[in-house]
């Protein structure tokens, strides 16, 4: 089943893609939910239409993704957490943690673009995040874990 997606929808496509499907994911989930519509041939004449006209707007927003990128890649995020003995941390650094973080900075980036390598932190010492700001524009963010005096 060839599907048009309304909406980012993850391990499958991005908005405005043509993506294929099996018959019971799009009829049961995909269509029902609203992030997708049946790619019919007028469907598509519509979205090449939509994607043309487009263009130039989204040219506009990937250079932004970029500036913004540049901006994270000169940032030196470190995150203070409560630790026990050793380097083992109380609870644990996630997502939220770190977008608050460079919040703080002066950047907003929402929480679930965020995506730390492994899940969530929970010992001190420095680690990677892959952020993605555009469809085109994903970044590479190194975070340090150091724990909170005492």
């Amino acid at each position: 089943m060839e599907l048009i997606l309304k909406k980012d929808v993850d391990n499958l496509g991005f908005k405005d893609d043509v993506v294929t499907v099996k018959n019971g994911y799009g009829r049961n989930y995909l269509i029902p939910q609203g992030f997708a519509v049946l790619a019919t041939p007028s469907a598509k004449k519509v979205l090449a239409e939509n994607l043309r006209q487009r263009a130039f707007k989204e040219q506009k927003v990937v250079d932004d993704a970029k500036k913004i990128a540049d901006a994270l890649a000169k940032l030196d995020v470190k995150i203070t957490a409560k630790a026990g003995t050793g380097d083992k941390l109380f609870g644990s650094v996630t997502n939220i943690d770190l977008a608050e973080s460079i919040e703080k900075e002066g950047h907003s980036i929402d929480r679930k673009f965020i995506n730390i390598n492994g899940g969530s932190v929970k010992r001190t010492g420095k680690y990677n995040a892959v952020i993605r700001l555009h469809r085109e524009v994903i970044v590479d963010f190194p975070f340090e874990v150091v724990a909170e005096a005492k």
